[in-house]
């Protein structure tokens, strides 16, 4: 039924046949929450990192105690536009410095720098700039499989297990049924090699614990070592060819390589995904058990012999603390499967929750039974797990975990666990501004932390202070390094609203840790059915980028370990009812369920009207599915695509390949002398003005007592206090073209809270309006539309229809040259009295004149070198004497083709206190706006 809809002030007509269940999220969630957990939490963690730094005798300790960024910026947003300086707040963090050996203890407030703040926009104002921070799409940490067939077709297994930082594992087979590693791209060796240094002295122990397969005796038979010291100094060999190993050196080297958190890091995410992986009971579910499992510990029966494993035995098995179970195949042999012992926290029955400790991810069974047999005072197992909270959930690589990998290697070829997609959307993970910041902040520390350590030994020990042995300057350099040059801190796309909307959900590929254009191959780039209602299939550049920088849909979220997550109604199963309830899941889980489209026909109560229904299933396969058997449904047929393809009116009926350029085009569109809403739209226009940060929106609700074209007076109804807005008009954008922003509200109106109540740039009564709603005729005229002419009426050109306005920018600067300073003046050697009517007393023109090409914007003299004199310029210099001093016409003029009329002029000089380069002593900046009719 055709009904109407309201947005803002504007009321439409809506045809769709679907009712909207959930409200479109904010728009720059993706920004704003990143940025804000890495000032509450981000930076937390990499002070915890690092702290504490200690001398090479470890006499001197230096701990970072605190930090905090809540002084007020030193420039407001505006300030720091106009002056070309940084929107930011300086950091302080409150260092202890403890010397051991007398007890002594300061401590001290240290500056380390002005941090970047974000804008309420999601933006950054970097050197007067405003700047974005696309995410950048990775390959998450955990542990992969893949399979390729040989030249004779035998399957061959390898596996990667790829920390967030720190030395890759590498497993590979070969057509002997040999396994083989290596560590961290050198030389292979046999597995067995790997385990033996680990610990497994002997072929039995090895045995034991991979299962008696052909291909764990096979790879046995290859290995050269037989101890655990051969097998040390065998990879040592591998790792450090040339040096002298001993056992010792080859110890400390592979603990440093995976057991030192400082060089291993997984990351919550790695953690996350190895402990899903390497879990027992994903690969024991559904296969029969080789022997009776029992309980260790009540002696209860889980499974008999022969017997199949349920999804819930496999669960209570696992979480009971057993850690390997054999299986029997219907071929009858025994495989055995080595979890690595990570249980959930839930299975121990503890008078508190883990989650309060910080421990959301499941625990490392032995510590924890080690922790609950030693305290049986609550009080005290608290403080204990909390104590030992790294070891029982931790951020490395631990033995269990290696273990587990490559028994999952050696199960693959007996049919058991799966192998992996790496292009799915739950194996690559979103790194936004954030974390991206993080890595740049730790990278600088780090640089710091062996500044501290040199200046530790140098220093005297009793006089020694924080401040004297902390030098910033690396911490500084690279933040600034990141915003200033990485790939990822990006001039903002500022044309339009729309394009600056779709600049802060970018998803980019590229970058540092990312892939490159030229090593992209078709899979990374080609749609995945895991980009559903996550990533958009449309918008993506055309050219060498295409795919691989992309952007978010309209409905998706991500989630804590940086995976998209789309949102589903639940079906109520029992009922047989679509709910309203709304459930967000990342792909690898959406995987598991069959879920149904938006559009499919619902009765009043919910049901689904047809008996069966067109889903999808496991892997994204569309198929007819009995209605009973549908977990989820879309929430939205707009879930699947971006902002900006979601502004296609009929996308339905479109080529993909026209969509995609349509999609793109919109962001191109300048905005119009008077913008004008689609009279057809798709009712996202009016979120997407709101969110993009160009219209104003009203803080609180109240009255408007006042209003001019530049500033909006609100008295807010529960204080009486008066709220100001100011606009911005006629401000040049990034890209030239002219930011303006009008009233939209009229003096005693009443205002709510969250109400747009000024337009601005391509918005019409807070609507997105890109471009105009003409007549267009499909037909052919004389011939002068061949293939992709068009005509446009003259009326267009005359009416200013299709006119914008652009802002050039010039500036000129006052320097100390050698022969002395440069001058801004209105006394410019041979120029006529017209050149300079428009010129004030200063030299600089007025706002509102009207100038052409080679007109005098900024007039300046420079000195000229002294030449030899003619004897009549000896006499005019005697009678005048210094006016007569040659100077240049350097002045600032019009460029040629250039046109227009001064909106604005802004003067910089040494005199009033503003920061300039060394050597300029005045800077001006003018302002010239431009129409531009459709030509």
């Amino acid at each position: 039924m055709v009904h109407p809809v309201t947005y803002g002030k504007r009321v439409r007509m809506s045809y769709s046949r679907i009712d909207e269940v959930l409200e479109l999220p904010d728009l720059i969630e993706v920004q704003r929450s990143s940025y804000e957990w890495f000032l509450s939490e981000g930076l937390k963690e990499v002070f915890e990192d690092i702290s504490p730094i200690q001398d090479y005798t470890g006499n001197l300790i230096l701990e970072f105690v605190d930090y905090y960024i809540n002084e007020e910026p030193k420039y407001t947003e505006d300030e720091a536009r106009e002056r070309d300086a940084n929107f930011s707040a300086p950091l302080k963090v409150k260092v202890r410095l403890i010397n051991k050996e007398t007890g002594e203890v300061k401590e001290q407030e240290v500056f380390m720098g002005d941090f970047p703040l974000m804008t309420q926009k999601g933006t950054f104002i970097i050197n007067g700039a405003e700047r974005v921070v696309v995410s950048q799409l990775v390959r998450s940490p955990g542990v992969y499989y893949s399979h390729e067939i040989d030249k004779t077709g035998k399957r061959l297994y390898s596996a990667t297990v790829i920390p967030n930082r720190g030395a890759w594992l590498e497993y590979e087979s070969d057509s002997n049924d040999i396994v083989y590693v290596r560590i961290d791209r050198t030389r292979k060796l046999t597995i067995t090699t790997l385990l033996r240094a680990l610990g497994f002295r002997s072929n039995a122990e090895i045995i034991d614990v991979l299962g008696e397969t052909e291909h764990v005796l096979r790879t046995i038979d290859k290995d050269n070592t037989s101890t655990e010291e051969e097998a040390l100094i065998e990879i040592y060999k591998r790792l450090r060819p040339g040096e002298p190993p001993t056992v010792d050196s080859a110890k400390s080297l592979l603990n440093n390589l995976f057991f030192d958190p400082k060089r291993y890091d997984l990351a919550k995410v790695g953690r996350y995904k190895f402990n899903k992986k390497l879990a027992l009971y994903n690969r024991i579910v559904g296969k029969r058990s080789a022997e009776d499992i029992q309980d260790t510990e009540t002696g209860e029966l889980f499974v008999a012999q022969g017997e199949k494993i349920t999804r819930q035995k496999a669960i209570d098995i696992e979480n009971s603390g057993i850690n390997q179970v054999d299986i029997m195949l219907d071929d009858g042999r025994i495989v055995r499967v080595v979890g690595n012992h990570f249980v959930n926290g839930n299975a121990f029955d503890l008078p508190f929750s883990l989650e309060e400790l910080g421990l959301k991810e499941k625990v490392y069974y032995p510590i924890m039974k080690e922790l609950m047999e030693t305290y049986s005072d609550p009080k005290e197992l608290k403080e204990a797990i909390k104590e030992r909270n790294r070891e029982i959930s931790p951020k490395h690589i631990i033995h269990d975990d290696i273990v587990a990998s490559i028994n999952y290697e050696f199960n693959l070829f007996s049919g058991i666990g799966t192998i992996d997609d790496i292009d799915h959307l739950g194996n690559r993970r979103l790194r936004s501004v954030g974390e991206l910041l993080q890595n740049q902040f730790r990278i600088g520390l780090s640089r710091m932390e062996r500044v501290v350590r040199e200046r530790m030994t140098i220093q005297d020990i009793d006089v020694a202070t924080p401040q004297a042995l902390i030098n910033i300057r690396p911490v500084v350099a690279s933040i600034k390094e990141f915003f200033g040059s990485s790939q990822l801190s990006q001039f903002m796309d500022q044309t339009n609203p729309l394009a600056e909307l779709t600049h802060k959900r970018r998803m980019s590929a590229l970058g540092p840790g990312g892939l490159s254009r030229d090593r992209a191959g078709f899979e990374v780039r080609d749609v995945h059915h895991s980009h559903y209602g996550r990533m958009c299939p449309i918008e993506t550049p055309e050219g060498p980028n295409i795919g691989l920088i992309t952007s978010l849909t309209t409905y998706a979220r991500i989630n804590e370990y940086g995976f998209i997550e789309a949102p589903y109604r639940k079906v109520d199963k029992e009922r047989g009812v679509v709910t309203n309830k709304i459930e967000y899941l990342t792909a690898d889980v959406e995987d598991e369920f069959i879920i149904a489209q938006s559009n499919e026909l619902l009765d009043e109560e919910g049901r689904f009207v047809n008996k069966r229904v067109i889903a999808r299933g496991k892997e994204g396969a569309i198929d007819i599915y009995s209605s009973s058997e549908v977990d989820y449904m879309d929430v939205s047929p707009k879930q699947i695509v971006s902002i900006g393809t979601a502004m296609i009116p009929f996308l339905e009926n479109d080529d993909a390949n026209r969509a995609l350029m349509g999609a793109n085009m919109q962001r191109q569109a300048v905005p119009l002398l008077k913008a004008e809403a689609p009279i057809i739209g798709t009712g996202i226009e009016y979120k997407a003005a709101r969110d993009s940060g160009v219209v104003v929106i009203a803080k609180n609700s109240g009255t408007v007592a006042k209003l001019s074209s530049s500033e909006i007076l609100i008295k807010r109804d529960e204080d009486g206090q008066i709220d100001k807005y100011k606009l911005l008009k006629f401000k040049r954008s990034n890209q030239g073209t002219t930011i303006n922003q009008r009233p939209m509200v009229v003096k005693n109106e009443k205002v709510e809270k969250g109400q747009v109540i000024a337009d601005g740039p391509s918005t019409e009564l807070g609507e997105i309006a890109l471009g105009k709603n003409l007549l267009v005729a499909f037909m052919t005229w004389e011939g002068y539309n061949f293939e992709d002419a068009i005509l446009i009426s003259e009326n267009l050109v005359i009416k200013d229809k299709l006119t914008s306005i652009h802002i050039e920018e010039y500036e000129s600067e006052a320097r100390d040259t050698k022969l002395g300073p440069e001058e801004i003046t209105r006394d410019i050697p041979n120029v006529g009295d017209d050149m300079l009517k428009d010129l004030d007393e200063q030299g600089i023109i007025r706002i509102g004149a009207e100038v052409k090409a080679g007109d005098i914007l900024v007039g300046k003299v420079t000195p000229k070198g002294e030449t030899e004199l003619t004897a009549e310029e000896r006499l005019l210099r005697a009678i005048f004497g210094e006016k007569a001093r040659e100077v240049r016409d350097t002045s600032l003029r019009v460029p040629h083709g250039e046109a227009g009329i001064i909106v604005d002029v802004k003067i910089f000089s040494r005199e009033n206190g503003d920061e300039l380069q060394p050597g300029v002593n005045q800077k001006v900046r003018i302002y010239v706006a431009t129409k531009r009719k459709i030509n």
